[in-house]
C-alpha cells in the first residue's frame, strides 16, 4: 500500500463490530514492512482508536494477537485506564508507525507525532497514576 493512499481515520460505511455508537477510527498501529519507500501493512498486529460522531476517543480496540500477549485483559475493547496502559505499552512502536504517516497525523491532530507521543506519554501516566490513588 503506498503511503499516499493510506488514511489513518476510516469513517464507518456501516455498522462497527466494536460495542460502542462510534463514527471512526484512527489506525494508530499496524504491522508494517517499508519496500521501495512504500509501507506495506498486515493486521496481525493492531491497535484503533474509536472515535464518536464528535470526534471524541471514546475507546480502543486492539488486535487478538495483543489481546494473546496481554493475557489480563478480558476483551479487545477497552476504555479508561485500560485503554491508556495499553497505548503506553506500545507507545514506542505506535509513534514509529505513526511518523510514517507524519503528514496526515499532522493533518488530523494539528501536531506531529514525536511531539504529541512525548506529551501524550506522560498526560497518560499521569491518568494512570491519578486513578490508582482513587
Amino acid at each position: 500500500m503506498n503511503k499516499s493512499q493510506i488514511q489513518l481515520i476510516r469513517v464507518y460505511k456501516r455498522q462497527s463490530k466494536s460495542p460502542w455508537d462510534d463514527h471512526s477510527t484512527v489506525l494508530l498501529l499496524a504491522d508494517h514492512q517499508l519496500e521501495n519507500d512504500e509501507v506495506q501493512l498486515s493486521f496481525n498486529k493492531y491497535i484503533y482508536l474509536h472515535r464518536n460522531v464528535q470526534g471524541q476517543m471514546i475507546g480502543i480496540s486492539i488486535s487478538k494477537s495483543l489481546l494473546e500477549e496481554n493475557a489480563e485483559l478480558e476483551s479487545q475493547y477497552l476504555t479508561g485506564i485500560e485503554a491508556y496502559m495499553m497505548l503506553l505499552i506500545y507507545i514506542d512502536d505506535i509513534a514509529v508507525f505513526c511518523e510514517f504517516f507524519k503528514n496526515e497525523f499532522m493533518s488530523i491532530f494539528g501536531i506531529y507525532p514525536h511531539y504529541y507521543f512525548e506529551t501524550a506519554e506522560q498526560c497518560w501516566s499521569d491518568l494512570i497514576i491519578a486513578a490508582d490513588t482513587l
